[in-house]
């Protein structure tokens, strides 16, 4: 089985304003890479080189930085701005990029620093094994994000309400299915461009029983404004992997 991947690159950035009126937020640089790199890197070292990104604000600077090959992944382009004027959101834009994705892959936010997440097969075999719909990962709620978006049940499903809620990392395997009806109305391949957020299918999905979780402990930042572009700028990692370090 061939599995692909989508990395989400299309917000505005708004948070990010001045940085992102001239650059796309996934190419503003973190410890000398552009942000969307480091997931770029370590689906390839997981062996996952088929990329298909999504575009909107800026998006002709991710194709002149990347093109349709950078190192060993083969990327593929959903050019939402180009095509509708704007940006899809989550669901509208996996969605329209279905075609190029399959019945079973990893969707992940471009503007999410995760340098030490594994993307493994042993982690696909698992969910395509199975009959969910979903794989998230959460991660331990940060400051922005108190009341956190999930819980996990004791046998490892995404729960909508629990005790302990934790946040979604962004990173999570999909099944085709959760963009189809009963969950998903956007018709197959989005040709009209509707826009559809994507937390409404994980919920009712959840409901339904038809999502799993796992807790993600590792370094993880959702880098949504300037201070925390800084506070990761102003770390350094060791060359050969590990924490970061003041």
């Amino acid at each position: 089985m061939t599995i692909r991947a989508m990395i989400l690159a299309a917000g505005r950035g708004e948070r990010m304003r001045p940085l992102t009126d001239t650059t796309p937020k996934p190419l503003l640089e973190v410890q000398g890479k552009p942000l969307m790199q480091w997931p770029m890197e370590a689906l390839a070292a997981g062996g996952f080189r088929r990329l298909v990104v999504n575009t909107d604000w800026l998006g002709e600077h991710i194709v002149s930085r990347f093109g349709h090959r950078h190192g060993a992944c083969e990327i593929a382009y959903s050019h939402e701005g180009r095509d509708f004027g704007g940006a899809l959101e989550t669901a509208g834009g996996i969605v329209r990029a279905l075609p190029l994705l399959g019945e079973v892959f990893w969707v992940l936010a471009g503007d999410v620093f995760t340098p030490d997440f594994a993307f493994t097969q042993a982690a696909v075999d698992r969910f395509a094994a199975g009959k969910g719909l979903a794989h998230l990962w959460l991660v331990p709620n940060p400051p922005h994000n108190p009341r956190g978006d999930f819980g996990i049940s004791m046998d490892g499903l995404a729960l909508n309400d629990a005790p302990l809620m934790h946040t979604f990392s962004t990173i999570a395997l999909y099944r085709a299915g959760l963009f189809a009806a009963p969950y998903c109305r956007v018709p197959a391949g989005n040709p009209g461009g509707v826009r559809a957020a994507l937390a409404p299918l994980l919920r009712a999905a959840i409901a339904d029983g038809r999502v799993s979780a796992e807790l993600y402990e590792g370094a993880w930042t959702d880098v949504g404004t300037p201070e925390r572009l800084a506070s990761l700028n102003a770390k350094k990692r060791p060359a050969l992997g590990g924490p970061a370090v003041a």
